[in-house]
C-alpha cells in the first residue's frame, strides 16, 4: 500500500510537470524564459537608466533575456495598469516610482490601478536625490534665499517637476515661512530652461539632471533635500541643516520593483535576492553614483511595503496641510 501511494504521488507529480507551463511556473525553476521590465517613462531618464543597468545584470545572472519596455504616459499610470493586468508569474515586472505608488493614489481620481491591491512589493532599488538649485548669480546660501523671499513676499517663483518635488517645494516654503509662487513643470528640461532664463528664482530638481549644469557653472546647488550622503557632492549640506529646519527630512524621487499581485512568495523572494546582490555590487553602486543616483536595494518586501505606507501617510498630510492645492 505504501508503495502504491508513493508511486501514485510520483505519477501525479510527473503528470503535473508535463503540463504546458508547469515547469516554467515552478519557483525553483524561475526564470525559464525572457523577463520583461516595464518602465512607465520614456527612454533616457534616470528611471530608464537604472532599469537598463539592472536588467543587464539580471540577464547575466539568470541566463535569460531581460527586456526593458518603455510604456510612458499618465504620470506612470499606463505602465502600471499593464502590470496590474499581467499574469502573476514573475515574468512581467514594473519599475515603479514614488509617483506610481504614492503620489498618484493621493492626488489622482479614477486611477486605472489600485496600488495596494494590484502590486506585490519586491524592493526599493534606487533614490534620485532632489537638489535646491538657483542660477549661478542667485543667492549664495539657503538662508540668503529665505531672507530674499521674506523681503519680497509673493514675488519669487519656485519651480518643481514631479508631484513629489512639488509637494516637497511646498513643504519647504511652509516650513521656512516664505510666500512664493509654485510653478509646475513637466520635467527637468523645462526646469533647466526656466532657471537659466530667470523665469523661476529657485527650483527643486534631481541630482542626475542638474549635475552637468552645476559642474558647468550655470547652476548653483544650495542644498540636497535629503539627510543621506551624496558622494558626488560630498560637501553639499542637507536642506534641513542649511535652512535650520530639522523637520525637512527627505523629498527625493525613488525607484522600486514590484510584481503583479498574487505572484508566488518564492518567486518574489528569489527576485528580491537578486535585487540585493545587484544593487549591493560596488561596480553597480559606482555607475549609479556617477549619475547622481544612490543604490538602495537592500529593503525586504515587507520593509518596502511599510515604507510605501509611511510615505502615503506623510505626503497625504503635506497635501492636506497645503489646502489640497492643485499640482498640475
Amino acid at each position: 500500500m505504501r508503495t502504491y501511494t508513493g508511486l501514485a504521488a510520483f505519477v501525479t507529480s510527473a503528470l503535473l510537470l508535463s503540463q504546458p507551463g508547469a515547469a516554467q511556473n515552478a519557483p525553483d525553476a524561475f526564470p525559464t524564459r525572457p523577463v520583461k521590465l516595464v518602465v512607465p517613462f520614456p527612454p533616457g531618464g534616470p528611471t530608464d537608466l537604472t532599469a537598463r543597468l539592472f536588467g543587464q545584470k539580471l540577464s547575466e545572472r539568470w541566463g535569460q533575456p531581460v527586456v526593458v519596455e518603455n510604456r510612458a504616459g499618465g504620470n506612470s499610470a499606463i505602465g502600471a495598469q499593464q502590470i496590474a493586468k499581467s499574469a502573476p508569474d514573475g515574468y512581467t515586472l514594473l519599475i515603479a516610482m514614488d509617483v506610481t505608488l504614492v503620489m498618484n493614489p493621493i492626488t489622482t481620481k479614477n486611477l486605472p490601478y489600485d496600488a495596494p491591491k494590484d502590486f506585490a512589493p519586491i524592493s526599493l532599488t534606487a533614490q534620485n536625490t532632489s537638489l535646491l538649485i538657483v542660477p549661478a548669480d542667485g543667492p549664495q546660501s539657503v538662508q540668503e534665499l529665505i531672507a530674499k523671499a521674506k523681503a519680497n513676499p509673493g514675488r519669487l517663483n519656485m519651480g518643481a517637476g514631479t508631484i513629489t518635488s512639488r509637494l516637497g517645494a511646498l513643504l519647504f516654503a511652509k516650513s521656512a515661512g516664505i510666500d512664493v509662487q509654485l510653478v509646475p513643470f513637466k520635467g527637468s528640461a523645462e526646469i533647466g530652461q526656466a532657471v537659466l532664463a530667470g523665469t523661476v528664482d529657485f527650483a527643486l530638481d534631481s541630482t542626475g539632471t542638474s549635475l552637468p549644469l552645476i559642474q558647468g557653472g550655470q547652476y548653483r546647488a544650495l542644498a540636497k533635500y535629503s539627510n543621506r550622503p551624496l558622494p558626488i557632492l560630498p560637501d553639499l549640506p542637507s536642506l534641513g541643516v542649511a535652512a535650520e529646519l530639522p523637520g525637512l527630512d527627505e523629498s527625493s524621487t525613488w525607484v522600486a520593483l514590484v510584481a503583479p499581485a498574487g505572484t508566488a512568495p518564492a518567486i518574489i523572494d528569489k527576485i528580491h535576492r537578486e535585487v540585493a546582490r545587484i544593487y549591493g555590487d560596488p561596480a553597480m553602486i559606482a555607475k549609479l553614483e556617477k549619475a547622481g543616483i544612490l543604490a538602495v536595494g537592500s529593503s525586504s518586501p515587507a520593509e518596502f511595503d511599510a515604507f510605501v505606507r509611511s510615505e502615503l501617510e506623510r505626503w497625504s498630510k503635506v497635501l492636506k496641510d497645503s489646502g489640497n492645492i492643485r499640482l498640475d
